[in-house]
């Protein structure tokens, strides 16, 4: 019989063992059934689960009390995460636009020392993913639910350099000396 105490001892143990991810309460929302004696109130949360270092996702999770959406939540979150490739680990390679129903959302890699100038979802979702210095802009609705989804769809169709080398079958280097070559420098128009 001192099986069944143990089991429950070691769940208590990996419960409260630190986690690894970041996790970001983005929205709860209170939603009410009308049944026939009178009103049933449920609890919708938007969660957001990160580790800051690439990988981001999110969860929607429903339940009669606050914890238990939360917790459902997280659990989706964990399951949908998405790795995305950072710049020097602290910005994105390039712009981005994401959209998702009303919402629209724009992206803008920042220099050092920029910070994260976001606002409300579009901001948990980023430094859960663990950029520190980005641009963004909400320029639609300003719906939680849409404005996380259009974050994720600005942030996947971010690639790095060396996905597009891999694409074109060409060397990294090639690839970002190309980039600084496009640029027009006093020395090549005199020369």
């Amino acid at each position: 019989m001192a099986r069944p105490s143990e089991n429950r001892n070691d769940r208590r143990e990996r419960t409260e063992e630190p986690s690894e991810f970041v996790e970001k309460l983005v929205h709860i929302n209170r939603v009410a059934a009308t049944v026939k004696g009178g009103r049933r109130f449920s609890f919708a949360a938007l969660m957001v689960v990160g580790d800051q270092k690439g990988r981001v996702g999110f969860g929607h999770g429903k339940a009669r009390e606050v914890p238990e959406a939360i917790r459902k939540a997280t659990e989706e979150a964990k399951k949908s995460m998405v790795r995305i490739p950072l710049r020097e680990s602290r910005t994105l390679h390039h712009d981005g636009y994401g959209r998702w129903g009303a919402g629209k959302i724009q992206l803008r890699a920042a220099p050092p020392g920029t910070g994260v100038i976001a606002g409300g979802p579009m901001r948990a979702v980023l430094e859960t993913l663990g950029v520190s210095d980005v641009v963004g802009k909400s320029l639609g609705s300003s719906n939680p639910y849409n404005m996380v989804r259009a974050t994720f769809e600005a942030l996947k169709v971010q690639s790095s350099p060396r996905q597009i080398a891999a694409k074109r079958g060409k060397k990294v280097g090639d690839i970002l000396t190309r980039r600084n070559d496009g640029a027009s420098s006093p020395e090549s128009i005199e020369g």
